[in-house]
């Protein structure tokens, strides 16, 4: 299957960028540059199974890093699987806001609810040399993700890992520790929502990274509660949150006592962080 064809399976499929993942398809087979893919590429006849498979794991609907096994967010490229959600872009809205108050302030550690890959976490630790990290999640094939993605930072020996649900009533216990930062991007899907997902979402995503409740604030309830025992004073929470989901939040926050500091879009103008503080 040349790149020519490819593109043609791709675009009869519905796929929106045909020639774009046609190109990143076989560099990833060929171990090239994808500006390197061109009508003269050549797939040799051993690689062309290996190659065939992929195209139709695109064509069922799995985003390319599920099939690469890896996605750049910020920086740097993590190893990525259907164990833990792909990288998105909106999530470097959260991780530029913790860097930033990182870069203002003297913090020494900071806690990642629902750690999956470790994409905010690690690069948090990345750019900070000095701050120390724990990574939570319920999910036992996440943490195997993120500490894999730890090492390939260089920032294992400053992180350490729990395999916890944040409803166990022994939760701020077992962390044993009060942080600068709290960051979380936490399940905030209405269960109700779940079907009518993208089903590169809602197949190949894990399903408890997406189903937050009834309404989709579940999550943000039972954070919300422990946020007094889990931040130092002054500390910072900085949450992801879904469309229109911003004002709830807030309210929820604000009802533990926390102060609402800012509320930033995405780069759809969507409110998507919101930020509070402990005083």
């Amino acid at each position: 299957m040349c790149y020519d064809k490819t593109i043609k399976t791709l675009s009869n499929a519905g796929i929106g960028s045909p020639r774009l993942e046609a190109r990143l398809l076989i560099a990833h087979i060929l171990h090239i540059d994808a500006n390197d893919v061109s009508s003269k590429t050549i797939i040799p006849e051993n690689l062309m199974p290996s190659f065939e498979i992929a195209v139709q794991k695109r064509l069922q609907g799995m985003p390319l890093d599920k099939i690469f096994g890896h996605k750049e967010f910020y920086k740097y490229d993590f190893i990525t699987s259907e164990d833990v959600l792909s990288p998105r872009p909106d999530t470097e809205i959260l991780l530029q806001k913790a860097l930033d108050l990182a870069s203002q302030n003297t913090f020494q550690n900071v806690l990642d609810l629902g750690v999956g890959s470790g994409c905010i976490l690690l690069s948090i630790l990345k750019e900070n040399t000095n701050i120390q990290g724990v990574g939570v999640d319920i999910s036992s094939k996440a943490l195997n993700i993120v500490k894999q993605n730890a090492d390939r930072l260089n920032v294992a020996s400053r992180c350490r890992f729990v395999q916890k649900s944040w409803f166990d009533e022994d939760f701020t216990s077992i962390l044993n520790e009060r942080f600068d930062l709290v960051v979380s991007n936490p399940p905030y899907i209405p269960t109700v929502d779940i079907s009518s997902l993208d089903i590169a979402v809602r197949q190949y995503d894990p399903i408890l990274a997406l189903d937050g409740g009834a309404d989709g604030l579940k999550d943000y309830r039972r954070i919300a509660e422990l946020a007094q025992n889990l931040l130092k004073q002054n500390g910072y929470i900085a949450l992801e949150v879904g469309i229109n989901q911003a004002p709830s939040v807030q309210k929820i926050f604000e009802k533990q006592g926390l102060q609402h500091i800012q509320t930033l879009p995405d780069l759809a103008g969507f409110e998507r962080v919101v930020l509070l503080q402990k005083q």
